[in-house]
């Protein structure tokens, strides 16, 4: 925790699938930088067998709070909901920033995590000062750059355009405050300790978390599978969201196996 004596605002959630029960796994989806649980479509939100809940952080979506400037801040809100809905068996999914999150949980160990998944993601995150720059001095065109970056080539034009209105909906400080924690993340030297069942998914177009940091994630956390994605940038799980649950559902199998 950040800092014990604050209590963390807890994220929003939209829950699919299973009733609640001791027996039933919960996966956690966990957006990236400026986003919300709108980032995962039904296809990974509709999963057989589990409990499905796509999460808006502290002040993204319908979730209450401020944002932070801090990956630590956000993990500590996710604890905080696991704790609050009492779960004791869940796999962590996070995209680029999530997966920031995902991993910093991981290394506190907690008794509840089974499992994380790592989207588009990588042990470092920095990101161009430029973009600051850009961010307070021109916002439209702060989010058609970061935008541009986001998808690969073949992607459905509207869905880029819904990303890119969400984006400009949301106040710049949000976007600039998710940055600076990206640019702030750095557990590389860590990543060898981790001790759980690690799926790391990447987009092979992917200029923004290139595949080559999907691979580095792999190499270094010990037993971990990396699943590459065909034709898809960033945004791999809007983009190609079938390839993404296949390879989810895959590794949800394995875990059922490795209990029996």
């Amino acid at each position: 925790m950040t800092d014990p004596s604050a209590t963390p605002v807890l994220p929003a959630a939209v829950v699919h699938g299973c009733a609640a029960g001791p027996a039933v796994p919960d996966v956690l989806l966990i957006h990236g930088a400026g986003g919300d649980h709108r980032h995962f479509p039904p296809a990974l939100t509709d999963l057989p067998g589990v409990r499905v809940h796509a999460l808006d952080l502290p002040g993204h979506g319908a979730a209450e709070g401020r944002f932070a400037d801090s990956v630590e801040v956000y993990a500590d809100a996710v604890a905080a909901y696991v704790e609050s809905r009492g779960l004791a068996r869940v796999v962590l999914a996070g995209h680029s920033m999530g997966g920031a999150v995902v991993m910093t949980l991981a290394l506190r160990a907690p008794a509840w995590l089974r499992a994380q998944v790592l989207i588009g993601t990588g042990s470092r995150l920095k990101v161009l000062p430029v973009l600051f720059d850009l961010i307070d001095d021109d916002w439209p065109g702060a989010v058609a750059t970061i935008v541009s970056g986001l998808f690969g080539p073949d992607a459905d034009p509207a869905q880029v355009e819904a990303v890119r209105g969400r984006y400009l909906d949301g106040p710049p400080a949000r976007l600039r405050a998710d940055l600076r924690a990206c640019t702030r993340f750095d557990i590389g030297e860590r990543l060898g300790t981790l001790r759980l069942p690690t799926l790391v998914v990447s987009g092979a177009l992917d200029v923004m978390t290139p595949p080559k940091y999907g691979r580095a994630l792999a190499a270094a956390i010990p037993g971990a599978h990396h699943v590459e994605i065909a034709g898809a940038g960033h945004m791999l799980a809007l983009e190609r969201p079938q390839a993404v649950r296949a390879a989810l559902t895959g590794f949800l199998t394995t875990l059922d196996h490795a209990q029996e």
